[in-house]
């Protein structure tokens, strides 16, 4: 199988941590691929027809894509249980709001990059933010729980997401008011799947 990824997306990052964290280095190939919302890359647009990554090539079925679509089904292919049924909705609300973080940020990052600056809108950044800087608050005082214990996707997707923020947009100091989270990144961010996939 291959993955088509550019390593900086944080939802390109959440797939590459769980291979690593599962062990399936040996089974996905990643295929780094130049593409841009504005001009999608052929291969990409061949195993994902809205043209996004990450996408996973499989030679026994039809490309799948979206993040969530492909980290459940590499768990499922390595039985590593990183959606644990007996806490399964709140995992999933978990990821999505790992997602949603990771959706308005990037947003944030493509409207500074590729439109052009007198079309940007302020109004609109800051309103992406607002999204950003709700979803943290409700991961520091609702999931905190969620991010102890055996690893599952929630904590995988939630890693990708503030580690992206500092990346494009530490500036904002997500961390402020949210130390029991700050705490806890510190330490996920230092795990080996998480160090091998750090953007450059």
């Amino acid at each position: 199988m291959q993955l088509l990824i550019s390593p900086a997306s944080p939802f390109v990052r959440k797939v590459r941590v769980l291979i690593r964290e599962v062990n399936l280095m040996d089974t996905v190939e990643e295929v780094n691929v130049t593409t841009t919302p504005m001009n999608s890359a052929s291969e990409v647009i061949a195993a994902n027809p809205m043209g996004k990554i990450p996408a996973l090539i499989r030679a026994d079925g039809p490309g799948i894509y979206d993040s969530r679509v492909i980290t459940r089904f590499l768990d499922d292919l390595a039985g590593s249980n990183l959606y644990p049924q007996s806490r399964i909705w709140e995992i999933l609300t978990l990821e999505a709001t790992a997602d949603a973080i990771m959706d308005a940020t990037v947003a944030m990052s493509y409207e500074a990059r590729l439109r052009p600056e007198e079309k940007q809108s302020a109004d609109w950044v800051e309103a992406q933010w607002v999204k950003a800087a709700r979803g943290i608050t409700a991961v520091n005082s609702r999931w905190m729980s969620h991010l102890t214990g055996p690893l599952n996707i929630g904590q995988i997707g939630v890693a990708c997401a503030l580690s992206y923020i500092d990346l494009r947009h530490d500036e904002r100091g997500w961390r402020n008011g949210h130390e029991a989270l700050a705490n806890w990144h510190a330490e996920f961010a230092a795990r080996d799947s998480m160090v091998a996939t750090k953007p450059e």
